[in-house]
């Protein structure tokens, strides 16, 4: 494991994590030190928490709750993954909510605000963004203890070589996303029916194959948006978004304020933050 300290004061550290473990490594029992908000950049992994297994791929986000313990695994050969955590002081949860639901949520799925909030913070943390790490931090933070209640979800069992195959078929939606991509397509990559296809999908990672697609393109854009010398009509068909108008109305929807607004966020202009 690769630990890169990118901020640290007494309330708030942020750490990008990069495993290169793989399928058939020592499972190893951890411990969360604080309460924390891992975002998913790259890769995947399984972990153990809470009585319950979660799945992560690029967009989850790993809850991290002070002295619960934790096992990962890594069955799935995609080279190691990428982490952006959020590691926060008691007093910085209270402030933002000590919400149990939340804290004990163990694991969600690719939700879009968290998404374009995670690629801003992975912007500020290299430099390309004038907005702080820590003010994405608690912009983050917020949001989440705001969506958790908005994210339960019930699913049936799906056995290990069905998780495996949802696991590869979300990795190569990642991969081809500014592609066009239908549920026959990627159904016949992970070698399922359609009908039987979304069933897996959807219960091993708690969304659709095409939510997963359109967040997907919209992580992509929304770290293309941070480079004020790209059009918006440009990242728009760089994500993989088939024109301009169909671009801003999904970013508005998922994100809640507009590319030009989001881009503005980037750049440094605080009061957005508030909003």
């Amino acid at each position: 494991m690769q630990i890169e300290t990118l901020y640290q004061n007494r309330d708030l550290a942020v750490f990008d994590y990069r495993c290169t473990a793989a399928a058939g490594d020592k499972l190893v029992d951890e411990q969360f030190l604080t309460h924390s908000i891992s975002y998913v950049r790259k890769g995947s992994f399984g972990c153990h928490s809470l009585g319950r297994f979660f799945e992560f791929i690029p967009g989850s986000v790993l809850v991290g709750h002070t002295g619960d313990e934790y096992r990962c695994t890594h069955d799935h050969h995609c080279g190691g993954d990428e982490c952006l955590s959020f590691q926060l002081s008691p007093e910085f949860v209270e402030q933002v909510g000590d919400s149990k639901k939340a804290w004990r949520a163990g694991g969600l799925p690719p939700l879009p605000g968290l998404m374009v909030l995670g690629e801003l913070a992975w912007a500020a943390a290299e430099g390309c963004s004038d907005i702080g790490i820590d003010e994405v931090a608690v912009a983050i933070t917020r949001r989440f203890v705001n969506v958790v209640a908005d994210t339960t979800r019930s699913h049936q069992p799906v056995n290990a070589r069905q998780r495996h195959r949802a696991i590869e078929a979300a990795l190569w939606i990642e991969a081809n996303a500014d592609q066009i991509i239908s549920l026959d397509i990627v159904a016949r990559e992970a070698g399922l029916s359609p009908y039987h296809f979304l069933r897996v999908f959807a219960n091993t990672l708690g969304v659709t194959p095409h939510q997963y697609l359109v967040r997907a393109r919209l992580r992509r854009a929304s770290h293309l948006l941070v480079d004020a010398e790209r059009s918006v009509t440009d990242v728009a068909l760089e994500a993989g978004f088939n024109d301009l108008s169909n671009f801003i109305r999904t970013f508005q929807r998922a994100v809640g304020m507009s590319p030009r607004r989001f881009r503005r966020f980037a750049r440094g202009e605080r009061k957005i933050l508030q909003v």
